[in-house]
């Protein structure tokens, strides 16, 4: 029998290795401190957002005060598709998750700094010398597909950028800019939302406000799942890619084919209009089309850049499995796909050991990231989340 006395294997050595080296790479678990005068990057932000604010609030000032029962209606609905959207995120975030204040921040620049300081001028500006280059009806058909694919990603993908050089600590891996950039593309569609509703409320001279608030809410809410979000996500994993991490080697041709798929497919979807005609059953068609592709890519992407996230989970729990901790079946869920977690669970024999099993899992990820914080060193945090681990093996099953 080995004793506590005994001296640790060679290969328990080597994983503490390989998780420390993981936990370095990846920066999992540092902390985050955005307030950083001396920085430049903090005070470009800065304006971004407060420039954003002042604008929308010049834009909105006087609807607040005629059509604030639209407005309240459509800022629960759309709040309501953000705390979904949220929830679908940390459910697929099961990896090295980012810091809350990180996600607030690109949520925050994609709302006020991406939509109104940056894609308000410049769609506005571009969209006008397109009608004067090509004429009225060139502009109605393709302005908005050859204009907001530009000023609109760019402004979303420039929140993963600031944050990559206002956090270098934490954001390092593709995945980390798939994750910022989706956040980012969640704060500018919920504040357009809201803005396009108010705008509708003023139809009619607002004597239906409702009505005509609550039919933008659903045609926003029907587009809105596969549009900004899904593109901004993939720009923000290729300017990752393009500009390179300590954690991510610079993969140029790969960043920017990333950032024009994205907006080829926004640009598509905007102009969808002048690409079908007018014809309302291309238009549907087409649109059918747009939403396959848009999934396809941001699949793709979404499994491409999170390897490298389950890589550093079996890094980190490797130890613990060798140690007893966790089961090696429970390492090969935690560092998993979705269908390994489930294949995990359904294997259990009762309902009971089920929801055990789940429960397992979120303690192990639990244990991951204080093991990740304190750099896999042996803390309060860290002990009480392998006690919790082992109390749970001792829950009854039946």
């Amino acid at each position: 029998m080995t004793t506590t006395s005994d001296p640790v294997p060679v290969a328990t050595h080597t994983a503490a290795a390989a998780r420390d080296a993981a936990i370095d790479r990846t920066g999992w678990g540092n902390p985050v401190v955005l307030w950083q005068p001396r920085n430049a990057t903090f005070w470009v932000y800065l304006f971004g957002v407060g420039y954003g604010l002042w604008v929308l609030a010049g834009q909105i000032n006087q609807g607040i005060r005629l059509y604030a029962p639209a407005l309240a209606a459509s800022t629960v609905i759309f709040g309501l598709f953000a705390v979904l959207f949220w929830w679908f995120t940390a459910r697929i975030d099961r990896y090295s998750r980012q810091p809350l204040v990180l996600v607030v921040a690109a949520f925050v620049w994609g709302g006020f700094a991406a939509a109104w300081a940056i894609a308000l001028s410049g769609n506005t500006a571009l969209i006008s010398l397109w009608g004067k280059w090509f004429g009225q009806s060139f502009q109605m058909a393709f302005g908005a597909g050859l204009t907001a694919p530009f000023f609109e990603e760019l402004g979303k993908g420039s929140a993963v950028l600031l944050l990559l050089f206002l956090a270098p600590q934490v954001v390092r891996t593709a995945y980390d800019g798939f994750i910022l950039g989706a956040f980012a593309g969640l704060g500018f569609e919920i504040i357009e939302d809201i803005s396009y509703t108010l705008n509708s409320a003023a139809e009619e001279f607002g004597s239906d406000q409702m009505h005509a608030s609550l039919s933008t809410v659903g045609l926003r809410l029907l587009s809105g799942f596969s549009s900004h979000i899904l593109y901004s996500a993939v720009v923000g994993a290729g300017i990752v890619y393009l500009v390179g991490t300590v954690a991510q080697r610079r993969r140029p041709g790969l960043g920017i084919t990333l950032v024009l798929t994205s907006m080829v497919l926004h640009g598509t979807w905007d102009a969808n209009i002048g690409l079908s005609g007018g014809n309302g059953l291309l238009i549907g068609g087409l649109m059918f089309v747009e939403i396959l592709a848009s999934f396809a890519v941001v699949i793709w992407v979404f499994n491409h850049t999170v390897r490298p996230e389950r890589e550093a989970m079996r890094a980190v729990m490797t130890p613990e499995a060798d140690n007893g901790v966790i089961t090696t079946e429970e390492l090969d869920a935690l560092a998993g796909d979705r269908k390994q977690r489930r294949a995990y669970r359904k294997a259990a024999r009762s309902r009971a050991e089920r929801r055990n099993r789940h429960h397992r899992l979120e303690a192990a990820h639990d244990l991951a990231g204080q093991l990740a914080a304190s750099a896999g060193a042996e803390t309060d945090r860290v002990r009480f989340a392998r006690a919790e681990l082992a109390r749970l093996r001792q829950v009854p099953q039946t």
